[in-house]
């Protein structure tokens, strides 16, 4: 039984574009079989707090003498860690909030990257090696090679390094471009443009979630 982590993170729950096209992602996710599950957060919703603790940020056994986590955050921590392992592939909704990640998706990868946990430290422990996710950020600009603000995206480069190089997971970037286009008004001439971005990123995740939706033949 196929089974979706879909994590989003935009505090606009009228008119977000990364969730629109988180939202057509799942859709497609379900559509494939009745066995496709989906297991939802919304980090804007319901934000995850502040670690309240650096032990935290280590397994237990790393932790020094001196460093106790709240039984509460230790709790969260696991189910969040849980939620993530047991999942077949993880879709996160990023916009870029000031060139970087909503503070409420920093949280949750601060509960989830775990030395001696997730990440290798002591021993070779990396329980996410080889899961996809798929990152959809979008972006009131933009941000590709050859453009004025090249470099600038801070989103999809530290999602690439948490997700990516440090937990082992097979990253998909769909970034949508120019989405204020339609709100500043000196950026009109771009709604176009916008409105091309936008439909590719539709069509990049209907295919990533048909991909990776489908179940294994059977062997």
């Amino acid at each position: 039984m196929p089974q979706l982590l879909h994590l989003d993170s935009s505090a606009d729950l009228d008119s977000s574009v990364s969730r629109s096209v988180t939202a057509l992602f799942s859709d497609v996710w379900h559509s494939l079989g009745a066995d496709n599950s989906v297991i939802y957060r919304d980090l804007h919703r319901t934000p995850p707090p502040h670690l309240p603790s650096a032990a935290m940020h280590w397994a237990p056994h790393l932790r020094t003498p001196n460093e106790v986590a709240p039984p509460e955050a230790e709790a969260l921590q696991k189910e969040l860690i849980d939620e993530l392992v047991s999942a077949d592939v993880v879709l996160i909704g990023a916009p870029m909030y000031n060139w970087s990640i909503p503070s409420t998706l920093k949280a949750w990868i601060d509960y989830i990257h775990v030395p001696g946990i997730t990440v290798p430290f002591d021993s070779p422990t990396r329980p996410l090696e080889g899961k996809p996710v798929v990152v959809v950020s979008s972006r009131g600009n933009q941000y590709g090679p050859g453009t004025p603000d090249f470099g600038a995206d801070h989103t999809v480069a530290q999602l690439q390094q948490v997700l990516g190089v440090a937990l082992g997971m097979e990253v998909f970037v769909v970034t949508v471009d120019l989405t204020l286009a339609n709100r500043v008004p000196a950026m009109a001439p771009l709604v176009p443009q916008a409105a091309n971005s936008l439909a590719d990123a539709r069509s990049a995740v209907t295919g990533l979630a048909t991909r990776l939706g489908a179940a294994p033949a059977a062997s």
